[in-house]
């Protein structure tokens, strides 16, 4: 009898234990993390079918970020949405011709987490990105635009390290994204839009891109401290986009200083969200 009672208690406590490790595992998804950042910085334009010049001058940018953990592979996968539009004005190396530019980019990511130690963690996998835009030359009378649209599969990884000074918690992140496979829209060498559009004379118009044609790179080094309750976000942008596609070379070299403010909430039911404090976020 003493047996079977020891035996029973054990699996009891098997039981429990399982049971309060799923519930942890429902409540890892139901954190959310939501950033907002506004920056300003320098651009590097260049796009032959406009102009054989490199433009040079200062760009604004907005960026909207939302990570949240899944029930993935044991509750080790979280999602990241990141929404984030760029203008920039800039100015041919004699200062007598203007180019305006605009990009709209939204990316999802999948990472696998790596818990290396109580501080630090490697987040690891594939993104989806997409962008929209255009170019504009003030100078051009034949030709002014180029429309931008692109999308892309790549690679994503982030390492996310915790620390603190004396009483005050920090988060320091560094993330780069780079595009692998993709597709990308580009009228050919001396080809208007209006050939394209109107008469239907489109040549190759929608060409494959990788790492041969389009070498590009996304990287984000953020730091996360708190003033009084708001969790302020400062980082640094640097964002490179080129291609040489259909006799074209393009290319947008972006370098941004930004500052915002994180949330990190609790879903309770549906859209109910409460707030909580940093050291009680999984990221």
């Amino acid at each position: 009898m003493t047996k079977i009672r020891i035996y029973l208690i054990l699996l009891a406590l098997c039981a429990a234990t399982g049971v309060y490790a799923q519930e942890d595992s429902l409540r890892a998804t139901r954190y959310v993390m939501r950033s907002t950042l506004f920056g300003i910085g320098y651009n590097n334009t260049l796009e032959t079918y406009l102009s054989p010049l490199e433009y040079t001058g200062a760009e604004i940018r907005f960026m909207h970020e939302r990570m949240r953990m899944t029930r993935l592979m044991g509750g080790n996968v979280s999602t990241q949405s990141i929404i984030q539009g760029n203008l920039s004005y800039t100015e041919n190396p004699a200062g007598n011709a203007h180019m305006y530019a605009g990009l709209v980019n939204w990316s999802y990511a999948l990472h696998y987490r790596f818990r290396l130690s109580p501080q630090l963690k490697i987040l690891a996998g594939p993104v989806l990105d997409l962008n929209g835009g255009v170019v504009y030359n003030l100078r051009n009378s034949n030709n002014p635009a180029q429309a931008k649209a692109y999308g892309s599969l790549g690679a994503s990884a982030m390492a996310i390290y915790k620390f603190r000074i004396g009483h005050c918690p920090f988060t320091l992140r560094y993330q780069a994204d780079l595009p692998l496979l993709g597709a990308m829209f580009s009228p050919e060498y001396g080809e208007s839009y209006y050939e394209i559009f109107s008469l239907h004379n489109g040549g190759k118009n929608v060409v494959f891109t990788s790492l041969h044609n389009s070498p590009s790179l996304r990287q984000m080094l953020t730091l996360d401290f708190p003033i009084n309750t708001t969790v302020i976000r400062a980082g640094y942008g640097c964002d490179i986009r080129q291609a040489k596609v259909n006799n074209l070379k393009s290319h947008s070299y972006s370098h941004c200083f930004m500052i915002g403010f994180v949330r990190n909430m609790y879903m309770l039911r549906g859209k109910n969200k409460i707030s909580m404090p940093e050291k009680q976020t999984p990221f």
